[in-house]
């Protein structure tokens, strides 16, 4: 039962009799998960893990009393005395939630999408299965969660909010049936905002502005709201080369190298540092961060250089916290660095191709993800319509096992599932995302010939 969830669920009761007696599972399932057995709010989830098998083993002691009064007592936040009743459960009893954002105004040519759309997926086949549209919203191009997995933040990636800013927007989770409540909207600070992520705290928002250029750090209020921002910074200074330097034989992979243009955000593992890609200037930028006040400073070593016109995209570290890849969007590369979590320095190990060998032509790298297990890196490739496999070794440097086809055009984005058995690929052009089952010990993928149509997808992220 090791691939179970432990849920541990306080029950309200009257009084604190000391005779018990075991209650039927039966009995207690319905009184303690009324709506169905799912994130009752009275649960607090432990661990969990994905499972294919359907079992509970419940186990408490509770005054006898009949379930009408005990399903009446649940509600009761006053009730001042719990008795604590641990539940195991599996996937099966959780659902799994996933939320794919997708481009409502033109991206790469085309703009099918209407918002974020709300998915269920199936532990044991993979299949997703569409619940409805949860939030219309203008082009929600990345979705990030807050830790508590009560609020959902998404960029709006727009130039027109503002003035000529995009904008963030929040949305409350509803943890029963995934549903969406708009809670609020703020600038992003910057055009077209492209990436976004939350502090492990879930105090703060940091959005990456590719079209202006910017930073931006934004509280989350205890409401889960978006306030103004703490923190603004507009990138300068130099711009690399139109034609990257590590880019296959006869590349014409061009594409934004005519200003900086930020890419990715994202806070290391301790929360120490904040790390942030920008795709114009060659440049990865680490930043100290101040976590009482929402405050970027540069690190004792501000950025560290790519080789000029490369464009670092994406970036990913190993659950060691000490191995950090970085994926260029133009060479269709990734860097191996070794990364100092204590003054925030990276220093290059390691470069390799995200293409099979002998490929020629053009290609734009986009995605790059570690597995839980950190056995094997994942890499998307763009017009080449691939996913890379790697293994990562004892020393952190990667060996390229494999790669396995999108059956779809232009993966944008692709996640992981919770469980790490399912990789899906957002195939922006096609208008659908594609499953794969992972091969644990290979970390090789295979297609499971489902595809789940959405207009213009531009990102999958699953509700943990």
């Amino acid at each position: 039962m090791g691939d179970s969830s432990a849920l541990v669920v306080l029950w309200p009761r009257q009084g604190s009799e000391e005779g018990t007696s075991p209650t039927p599972v039966s009995k207690l399932l319905t009184a303690a998960f009324p709506s169905g057995f799912v994130r009752h709010p009275f649960a607090s989830i432990v661990s969990q893990q994905q499972s294919s098998r359907v079992f509970a083993n419940l186990c408490c002691k509770t005054r006898q009393r009949p379930v009408a009064d005990q399903a009446a007592a649940m509600p009761a936040p006053e009730a001042p005395q719990v008795t604590e009743v641990r539940v195991t459960m599996t996937a099966s009893m959780i659902r799994q939630f996933a939320y794919v954002g997708t481009y409502t105004e033109p991206a790469d040519g085309v703009a099918n999408g209407r918002g974020i759309c709300l998915f269920e997926m199936n532990p044991a086949t993979g299949e997703l299965s569409l619940i409805k549209l949860a939030a219309e919203t203008a082009s929600p191009s990345w979705l990030s969660f807050h830790p508590s997995g009560q609020y959902l933040y998404a960029t709006n990636e727009v130039s027109d909010f503002d003035g000529k800013n995009g904008s963030v927007s929040a949305f409350a989770i509803n943890q029963v049936n995934g549903d969406l409540r708009f809670v609020n909207v703020v600038s992003s600070q910057g055009a077209g905002p492209a990436h976004m992520s939350v502090d492990a705290a879930g105090k703060y928002a940091f959005v990456a502005n590719y079209l202006g250029g910017s930073i931006a750090v934004l509280p989350i209020l205890p409401t889960g709201s978006l306030g103004s921002a703490t923190y603004i910074h507009q990138n300068k200074g130099s711009l690399g080369s139109i034609h990257a330097t590590n880019g296959p034989p006869g590349s014409f992979a061009i594409s934004g190298h005519d200003a900086p243009h930020a890419h990715m955000i994202q806070a290391d593992p301790k929360s120490r540092h904040v790390l942030q890609t920008d795709l114009g200037q060659d440049r990865i930028y680490v930043y100290n961060f101040d976590r009482n006040t929402g405050v970027l400073t540069p690190a004792s070593s501000p950025f560290v250089s790519l080789p000029t016109g490369d464009g670092p995209r994406h970036f990913a570290f190993h659950p060691n916290g000490n191995w950090m890849y970085s994926i260029q969007e133009e060479a269709s590369t990734i860097v191996f660095f070794l990364y100092d979590a204590e003054i925030g320095s990276l220093a290059s190990q390691q470069t390799v191709s995200t293409l099979p060998s002998g490929f020629a032509g053009s290609n734009f790298s986009s995605e790059i993800m570690v597995s839980s297990d950190g056995g094997f890196l994942y890499a998307a490739n763009r017009l080449h319509n691939s996913i890379a496999v790697f293994s990562i070794g004892g020393d952190g440097k990667l060996d390229h096992v494999g790669e396995t086809s999108t059956e779809g055009d232009y993966p944008s984005q692709f996640d992981l599932d919770p469980g790490g058995n399912f990789l899906y690929a957002c195939n922006q052009r096609s208008d659908q995302i594609t499953a794969f089952r992972i091969d644990r010990k290979t970390g090789l993928l295979t297609f499971t010939g489902q595809y789940t149509p959405v207009g213009t997808p531009s990102c999958i992220a699953f509700l943990r």
